[in-house]
């Protein structure tokens, strides 16, 4: 049965972005597999864009915004997980997680990496930090690995042992397949999640001052401040590609109107700029500069990962300046 939309006016859109997503993703690893260096070039930023748009899509199916019946959502939300990597987690688990991002209004963690990292070795640490500085994110890629190893790290988890092992031999058997047909293009695609990770991480590095809380595996957020909408919405921030032209967010879909998806979460992605701009004045606080942002986003690398918090945003042009930034808040990880 052909699924429906939620809202009439959302048919189109979603058509056209499902459609650049699911066609859009083979052929750029078809264009990795060519001997031609500007067809590996697109083929990178065409396979690393459509799987930042199958993670957005992703985050759309997880709230519920596109098709109109729970169970269509998630048979979509699961096939955004196989394109993005993401599979490991069922789809229900990273919607939960999410989920209680919105309920709880704090970033709840997969992980706490800052204890993980300062309990393992020194070498370790400084492995990461290495890794890091060189622009890999290796905190992603100890979020995804906890996730993949936490059934056979916990006994009462043995159940999702035989899930885990099928994805893992059926995305094994691809990349052989990928390599074997060519061996650059095994990296190439390895370039381009790279990319889609870094696109990711931007984006939810400077959405929020929350604090986080690894309380996936039970627990409860501490009752020590007052949690609410207006605490929500003076912690959370709209980083805009380019408040000028609207148009260039559309890179990132929509995401960065962030302040409007928390104000109306069921808000699907192509409905986010009109009410952004029926919600918040022209120079709202919470807007941030994407200039000043990239920038922090390569200044603050190696301070984004071993700072205890956030850092704080302050006032004026410049407001930006202190705001190190989230790391390993990414809703493609849940346990």
């Amino acid at each position: 049965m052909v699924p429906s939309f939620r809202v009439p006016e959302g048919r189109l859109p979603n058509l056209l972005v499902l459609s650049y997503t699911l066609l859009g993703y083979p052929a750029g690893v078809a264009l990795l597999l060519q001997p031609a260096l500007w067809a590996n070039v697109v083929g990178v930023l065409l396979t690393a864009h459509t799987m930042v748009y199958a993670a957005y899509m992703l985050h759309e199916f997880a709230h519920g915004a596109i098709f109109r019946t729970p169970a269509d959502n998630q048979r979509w939300g699961v096939l955004m997980t196989w394109i993005t990597g993401s599979c490991y987690a069922p789809f229900a688990a990273l919607r939960h997680k999410h989920m209680r991002h919105h309920v709880d209004r704090a970033d709840v963690l997969t992980l706490d990496y800052h204890a993980v990292l300062h309990g393992a070795p020194r070498w370790v640490f400084r492995l990461v930090l290495a890794l890091e500085w060189a622009w890999i994110p290796a905190v992603e890629f100890i979020m995804h690995g906890y996730v993949m190893l936490l059934p056979f790290l916990r006994p009462e988890r043995k159940s999702e042992r035989p899930r885990l092992l099928l994805i893992l031999a059926i995305r094994g058997a691809a990349f052989t397949a990928l390599f074997m047909a060519r061996p650059a293009a095994l990296a190439l695609y390895a370039l381009a999640y790279l990319l889609m990770l870094h696109v990711l991480r931007f984006g939810d590095a400077y959405q929020h001052t929350y604090d986080g809380f690894a309380v996936l595996e039970g627990g409860d957020i501490p009752d020590d401040k007052v949690r609410d909408r207006a605490y929500e919405q003076l912690n959370t921030y709209s980083n805009l590609l380019s408040v000028d032209r609207p148009w260039l967010n559309l890179l990132m879909l929509n995401f960065t109107y962030h302040n409007a998806h928390h104000e109306k979460p069921m808000v699907a992605w192509h409905a986010l700029p009109k009410l952004h701009a029926e919600l918040f004045p022209t120079e709202y606080r919470q807007v941030l500069p994407f200039g000043a942002l990239i920038r922090g986003y390569h200044r603050d690398r190696l301070a984004r990962i071993t700072s205890a918090d956030y850092g704080e945003v302050g006032d004026g042009p410049d407001r930006a300046a202190r705001f190190l930034g989230a790391v390993g808040v990414s809703f493609l990880t849940a346990v």
